[in-house]
């Protein structure tokens, strides 16, 4: 079955975006953290420009595309936000994002440090997306997707390619998931070499529900990750490449997420969101167990905390 996004067209958006982006480290953890005594490996990329993996998705799409006049538009919890803003303004591009009320303060905040215009379009992600289409529909401005879109999975799957240069002999990766773009992408390229585990909260699961349907479906979303991983439908795209590319879906509490971020600040010094910390959790709660020797990598994804949220939580 061919995908329609190719590990070619990963290899080509590397090289597009290459020069724009932080290639993020590789930390290796002592065997044994977790009870298993294979290796296991963190790809920091919570340390991406932006407090995220999302810049890579938004330059692809910025650098692949004519820009209209009216500059770019996109809809998000936060962080897709953050990185249309950061590419943007790198490339010297208006934008504007949309964000729902949930959207973290911080969040919003280094939207606005980046230079876009923040609008609250609605209670709910999927309120921010209809104001944000709205907005497309009246002036023409370009729609960065922040997941369902082949330009935003081709960026995003570039992390596996310099995860794959630096970590050469994964057998399997935990990537989390909302709206899927990012392990979509991972998927893409790794498809059929390296086992692709997509994560997500147990009360935020629109890919889980997706394959388990056959087809994108609507789901409700109650998770303390919601701002980040909180996206009601997978999308079409996403779907028909995790169907085929990934291995399964991994469920999560909000109790094994936060205690994943506590784990991460206390034995790593990682302050990272609940999004960020919902790959760990499949493999510190067990939702993911290796198999004995099993080489697994974890994506920490995000960076763009609440800080007294998180001093609360510790």
């Amino acid at each position: 079955m061919t995908l329609p996004v190719s590990p070619d067209d990963v290899r080509a958006a590397h090289a597009r975006i290459r020069d724009h982006i932080r290639r993020t480290p590789v930390v290796n953890l002592p065997r044994g953290d977790f009870g298993h005594d294979g290796p296991v490996s963190l790809k920091l990329e919570f340390l991406q420009h932006a407090g995220s993996f999302k810049p890579r998705g938004a330059f692809n799409t910025l650098l692949s595309k004519d820009i209209p006049a009216a500059g770019v538009a996109a809809a998000s919890g936060g962080n897709h936000g953050a990185a249309v803003a950061y590419a943007a303004h790198s490339l010297g591009v208006p934008a504007r994002v949309f964000v729902p009320e949930i959207a973290s303060k911080p969040k919003v905040d280094t939207i606005r440090r980046h230079g876009a215009e923040v609008v609250i379009g609605g209670p709910r992600y999927a309120d921010a997306a209809i104001a944000c289409a709205e907005y497309m529909a009246e002036t023409g401005a370009l729609s960065i997707h922040a997941y369902d879109a082949f330009e935003t999975i081709a960026g995003q799957g570039t992390v596996a390619i310099e995860w794959e240069e630096d970590q050469p002999d994964l057998d399997t990766v935990l990537v989390a998931a909302g709206g899927g773009g990012l392990v979509s992408g991972i998927g893409a390229y790794w498809r059929g070499r390296v086992k692709v585990v997509a994560v997500e909260p147990a009360g935020s699961c629109a890919l889980h529900a997706a394959l388990e349907a056959g087809g994108p479906v609507d789901v409700e979303v109650h998770s303390v990750a919601a701002d980040s991983l909180g996206a009601r439908n997978t999308g079409a795209l996403v779907h028909e490449i995790c169907r085929a590319a990934i291995d399964h879906v991994a469920l999560v509490t909000d109790e094994a997420i936060t205690e994943a971020q506590r784990r991460l600040w206390h034995d790593w010094r990682i302050a990272t969101e609940p999004g960020g910390a919902a790959a760990l959790a499949a493999l510190t709660s067990g939702a993911y167990r290796p198999q004995p020797g099993e080489r697994v990598g974890v994506l920490v994804c995000g960076a763009n905390v609440d800080l007294r949220a998180l001093d609360d939580l510790l």
